[in-house]
């Protein structure tokens, strides 16, 4: 990976991304399309990753939506991965396009979608 400077408008157009994400969730949940939400909440989990308060809230609404889900795996999962995740994003030691919930290690990295690339550094860790 590069050693890219991160430059303030990067930073904004990642944070305002992965709000899009959230709302997105957000609309998704008030029509009742769990998968739709689930989506956009990994895909705010992938732009959050560089910020340690938006990849511990991102973990806090995936909680939530496995709590309504009843998802026990999903929600202990998330419980771990709150504790882990402002740690991960401060020291940018985090599996960079990992989706973020109970289903794939919490440390493997993962492809990150096309669209998605565009808006992430090449060292997404030097975003924090």
């Amino acid at each position: 990976m590069s050693n890219q400077t991160v430059t303030t408008q990067t930073r904004t157009q990642l944070r305002g991304a992965w709000a899009g994400e959230i709302d997105a969730a957000r609309r998704a949940r008030s029509t009742g399309d769990e998968r739709a939400e689930w989506t956009h909440l990994e895909r705010a989990h992938i732009l959050s990753q560089p910020f340690a308060g938006p990849h511990v809230r991102t973990h806090f609404a995936m909680c939530a939506a496995a709590f309504r889900r009843r998802d026990r795996q999903e929600l202990v999962g998330q419980l771990f991965r709150i504790v882990v995740a402002a740690p991960g994003s401060i020291t940018g030691k985090y599996p960079v396009g990992n989706t973020g919930g109970a289903d794939v290690s919490a440390f493997a990295p993962m492809p990150i979608p096309d669209d998605l690339q565009a808006l992430l550094p090449a060292n997404t860790a030097e975003a924090s």
